[in-house]
């Protein structure tokens, strides 16, 4: 017991590391921002073009007196999680369909693989022509951008899974839905989850481009609206925002799911 006893007490999570770790992330961020500042106050650039932190402080913080900041991010953030939840429900069946059957993969795979290469600023006049430019374009155009790098995770973690171990379950004569939920789910789990993070990543660029091409309201609004005049601090502070929402996002996607696996047995964790 003597021998066993500081192992675990290493083991043991230190209060510190805890939150140590997460602020790791925000020594080059903050690091770079408190340099540009500086070099603006001592006249090493006049940052006109590249405000510096304070001036971008000082513009998000007349946005949210206003409640335009609050407005924009509300619209922009409706528009991924609609996008997202569209988007990862196609994707998921369409790569568990593929994944599972030969005959599907070969049927409808390589169309999917030729659209993948479409760019998504081509998508927009046709979805303008088909939907109009209200939210069903934008929200269509996300759910696309969405769609691919989910279909890929799914099918590729279906097509990766252990032949051996699915031969266990057939020893074991599991039902086809004990084979699914015992063995196929766990093992595809893990890379669902990376292909979410992906997805959703990718959901924040689309919808840059859906916001580009009329919107009146969102983050890509306002990149336009300080785009035309003028504004260098505006449209740095959205592209600010968007970096600090889609930070959280991902991190409550990580969260959420991070229960589901906690049955991996992994080198190291986040």
């Amino acid at each position: 017991m003597s021998l066993a006893e500081p192992t675990v007490a290493a083991r043991a999570p230190r209060p510190l590391a805890r939150y140590a770790r997460p602020a790791l992330g925000l020594i080059l961020p903050v690091g770079l921002a408190a340099a540009w500042e500086i070099a603006v106050r001592m006249g090493l650039s006049d940052g006109r073009l590249v405000p510096p932190p304070s001036r971008i402080w000082a513009t998000l913080t007349e946005l949210a007196a206003t409640g335009e900041l609050q407005r924009h991010v509300a619209v922009t953030v409706g528009r991924v999680a609609a996008g997202f939840a569209f988007g990862v429900a196609a994707g998921t069946l369409a790569g568990a369909l593929t994944g599972y059957s030969a005959f599907v993969r070969r049927l409808i795979d390589p169309s999917l693989q030729a659209l993948r290469a479409i760019p998504s600023l081509a998508w927009v006049p046709l979805f303008i022509l088909w939907l109009g430019i209200f939210e069903s374009s934008k929200v269509t155009l996300i759910a696309v951008g969405v769609f691919f790098p989910v279909y890929l995770g799914v099918m590729g973690a279906v097509l990766s899974v252990d032949r051996k171990i699915v031969e266990v379950g057939r020893v074991f004569r599991l039902s086809g839905a004990q084979m699914v939920r015992r063995i196929l789910l766990p093992a595809v789990l893990p890379a669902y989850v990376i292909a979410l993070r992906q997805g959703l990543g990718l959901g924040w660029m689309f919808v840059v481009a859906a916001e580009l091409l009329g919107a009146s309201e969102g983050l890509g609004y306002l990149l336009v609206d300080g785009q035309q005049l003028g504004k260098p601090a505006q449209i740095v502070a959205a592209i600010v925002v968007f970096a600090v929402i889609g930070k959280i996002t991902d991190w409550l996607l990580v969260a959420a799911t991070a229960p589901f696996l906690r049955w991996e047995d992994r080198y190291a964790r986040a």
